[in-house]
């Protein structure tokens, strides 16, 4: 007590009334209850010159205040009651006693004050201490208590046997001890005194189900709040551990992975204590950590999203290599952390896909230009299935599914946007493409075309996107680009009719205006491609739109087609004047003029695309062919005797192997029509009636759209005028004529004689009056025009 005085500390057993009670006030050197001034004032002063009004006990030079304590009367403050465990701070708690709830607001309110008044006065204490030592010397060494019990020269006794200590209470832990416990992240003990003091309350209640706590003004025990706000407590630190796991491992992985354990202890514990608690106080800890994962999840994609370069795209960029970094951390190192009961790594996952789809739903709902939409859809549907969870053992979900990140409605309208957008970006692309295009066709310095290139970018660039979208999306992009293009290529063939029309065109030099009709032609092949493809890609309904481009490419092929046959004609036509006359069965010079003309003219053709130059060439080996064979049949020349007629069929023949020699050069694929002249020359050339019947036969069946015209004008050029022979070889012909208009129809490419006019053949009067002299002297005019029939002529006399 002197040491205590000296310090200026009054006598805790001394009071006026010869007892001081302990003070269960959360303030404690507020006044005693009960005391009146002047009993105050005689308590005088301290001899450290501190009133008494102001105790100052030992508590207060820690820096520690008194909790709610019982005291008995006549004990040392702090001394156990017998048969009663000495508690924290040497307070005595009877057994199954629990602090309170006001040492957790007491601790919060000394939280800022604590530190600092405990260390002014444990300085001040050793100062004094320090100074009460000075003159006493260095303390002199004692002696051990076996030298003082035995004498010297003895040996010491043994020590006897310790005895077993009785095994000690489980004291319960307080609330600060509890909140103590849960800040230093020891969650999982802090959850067992808090189900410990839950039960407590329970069992305080009356034994019912315990439920969240009630107002003080409702009757809600103080317990019960302590159970709160310890919940509340152990939730934040829960969710903060959950936050901090996915920010980064850092070097401390293990104790991360500690803690993590420790939430998956907690976890589990709650969860059996649901069990207990029944469905309607059940406090759900495990739905609330996904929910916890899912918020985590939500920030980390969010901030690793804006700021990125690339628009949309950069976006999703940085978005799948967060997924791929998290993922890889909640695999390797948290989900094994937890209790496998749980499934971390299932619910990891759909806390990840669940924040990614509200982040995708949130763009989607915004103004998107379209490649933004483009590389959703792409990101959506192949990079997340294929590059995400494509490295994710989906196996370890409960369900195995987790479901579309976007909503099919959502899809689909992004769709429709993207196929509108296409139309009406593609339509004005390519009218100005064409307009560039047609403003240098009469130029007279040919520029190279780029339309057909052109075209095929602006389409395949939505074309070849879509498919790799999804097969759905593939085909209605294919399906609206063929329906833009077939538009676009009727107004390509109106525009190359009027520059066929054009007169100023006409003005343009041979060369200048063959060169740019090959290169109209030139356009054709790879926009007919164009349209296939997309036909081929497109929905079944696509086949009207393929039929409309394929006809506008047709109609402009043949009409070019058209242009440089005539052209080229023009220039053959003299030449085709000299055929079938006397001087054409002994001398070469008018086929000679044609094949070089073709000849020449063919170096031209050659810079046409292989589809379009194969049509031309073929045309132009009918066409030559036609040609040569019109004057044959319009009876330039006549055969009046044998000899005639074996020289007419050898210059046929050797006519038609040249031409068949040229055409073959040319690359003509019309290998049907070498075989004409040939036949004819047959026909002239043999004299029995049955051999000619067989080779008309021939003529029938390889060129059906010969008719008993032909046949006839052939015969009157060989001289036949035997009128049974006649009849017997033209009957042939005439069963062909029969099925005119029926079930035989011959293509276009394979028509010949269809385009060879040939007069009405003469008929003989047989007269007896031309039989005379005058008849002999003038043949020519024993065959005479057939007459026009009396049907014939009634329709005109009306008119």
């Amino acid at each position: 007590m002197p040491l205590l005085k000296s310090l200026g500390v009054a006598d805790p057993k001394v009071s006026r009334a010869g007892t001081l009670p302990l003070r269960s006030s959360r303030n404690p050197f507020e006044e005693v209850p009960g005391m009146a001034e002047d009993e105050v004032g005689e308590l005088g002063t301290l001899p450290n010159g501190s009133s008494c009004r102001r105790r100052a006990t030992l508590e207060k030079l820690v820096g520690l205040a008194p909790f709610r304590l019982g005291w008995a009367p006549g004990r040392r403050a702090g001394s156990p009651v017998d048969g009663q465990p000495r508690s924290f701070l040497g307070r005595v708690l009877p057994p199954g006693f629990r602090r309170s709830s006001a040492d957790f607001g007491l601790l919060a309110r000394l939280q800022g004050t604590r530190s600092q008044s405990t260390d002014e006065v444990t300085g001040e204490t050793a100062r004094r201490l320090a100074f009460l030592r000075l003159g006493r010397g260095p303390k002199a060494p004692r002696a051990s208590l076996s030298e003082r019990v035995v004498p010297a020269g003895e040996a010491a006794p043994e020590p006897p046997p310790k005895l077993p200590e009785p095994p000690k209470m489980k004291e319960p832990l307080s609330v600060l001890e509890i909140l103590s416990l849960i800040q230093q992240r020891e969650l999982a003990r802090a959850d067992e005194h808090i189900l410990e003091l839950e039960a407590e309350e329970l069992a305080s209640s009356g034994g019912g189900a315990p439920g969240p706590p009630k107002a003080e003004g409702a009757g809600g025990g103080r317990r019960a709040r302590d159970v709160a706000l310890l919940y509340e407590a152990l939730q934040r630190e829960l969710w903060a551990l959950v936050r901090e796991t996915l920010a980064g491992p850092g070097p401390g992985a293990g104790a991360g992975a500690g803690a993590v354990a420790q939430l998956g202890q907690v976890l589990v514990q709650e969860e059996a204590a649901d069990g207990r608690r029944g469905p309607g106080a059940a406090r759900r800890l495990r739905a609330r950590w996904a929910e916890a994962v899912a918020r985590a999840a939500r920030e980390r994609l969010e901030a690793a999203a804006p700021g990125v370069p690339g628009g949309l795209a950069g976006q999703l960029e940085a978005l799948r290599a967060r997924l791929l970094e998290d993922l890889g951390v909640v695999r390797g190192r948290l989900a094994p952390a937890y209790p496998t009961s749980l499934g971390a790594f299932g619910v990891y996952l759909r806390g990840y896909h669940g924040a990614l789809a509200e982040w995708l739903g949130a763009a989607a709902r915004r103004r998107l230009p379209l490649t933004d939409r483009y590389a959703l859809l792409h990101w959506h549907n192949q990079v997340y299935p294929r590059e995400v969870l494509g490295l994710v053992d989906l196996v370890a979900l409960e369900n195995g599914e987790l479901g579309t990140l976007l909503s099919p409605g959502t899809l689909r309208g992004l769709e429709d946007e993207c196929i509108t957008d296409v139309k009406a970006q593609t339509r004005a692309a390519l009218l100005r493409v064409l307009q560039e295009d047609e403003g240098q066709w009469g130029a007279i310095q040919e520029q190279p075309g780029t339309l057909a290139q052109d075209v095929c970018e602006l389409l395949e660039e939505h074309t070849d996107r879509a498919p790799g979208i999804s097969q759905e999306f593939g085909e209605r992009m294919a399906y609206c680009c063929l329906g833009g293009l077939a538009e676009f290529l009727q107004s390509f063939q109106q525009r190359v009719e009027r520059f066929h029309e054009n007169p100023v065109v006409r003005e343009l030099t041979a060369a200048s205006y063959i060169s740019r009709t090959i290169s109209l032609v030139n356009y054709g092949p790879p926009l007919r491609t164009l349209a296939e493809r997309l036909a081929r890609v497109g929905p079944p309904e696509s086949e009207p739109a393929r039929e409309a481009a394929a006809s506008a490419l047709d109609r402009v092929m043949r009409l070019c087609h058209r242009v440089l046959a005539d052209l080229l004609f023009q220039e053959l036509q003299p030449h085709f004047n000299k055929l079938m006359r006397r001087k054409w069965l002994s001398s070469s010079e008018a086929l000679d003029g044609i094949v070089g003309t073709l000849g020449a003219q063919a170096l031209a053709l050659r810079r046409m695309q292989d589809e379009p130059y194969q049509v031309l060439v073929a045309e132009l080996h009918r066409r030559a062919l036609v040609e040569y064979v019109r004057p044959l049949l319009r009876g330039r020349l006549r055969c009046r005797s044998a000899r005639t007629r074996s020289r007419m069929a050898g210059r046929l023949r050797e006519d038609a192997a040249q031409l068949q020699r040229l055409f073959r050069r040319l690359e003509s694929q019309a290998t049907w029509l070498d075989a004409v002249v040939p036949h004819l020359a047959e026909v002239v050339q043999l004299e029995d009636t049955p051999s000619i019947q067989v080779e008309v036969g021939v003529l029938v069946r390889d060129y059906p759209d010969i008719r008993r015209k032909h046949v006839a004008a052939l015969l009157d050029i060989r001289g036949l005028r035997n009128a049974a022979a006649r009849h017997e070889i033209l009957a042939v012909a005439r069963d062909l004529e029969l099925l005119e208009g029926g079930a035989l129809v011959t293509p276009r490419d394979r028509t010949f004689f269809s385009d060879i006019p040939v007069p009405r053949p003469p008929f003989c009067l047989g007269l007896p009056l031309l039989l005379g002299r005058a008849r002999l002297a003038r043949p020519q005019l024993a065959c005479l025009p057939l007459p026009r029939s009396s049907a014939t002529q009634r329709p005109r006399a009306q008119s």
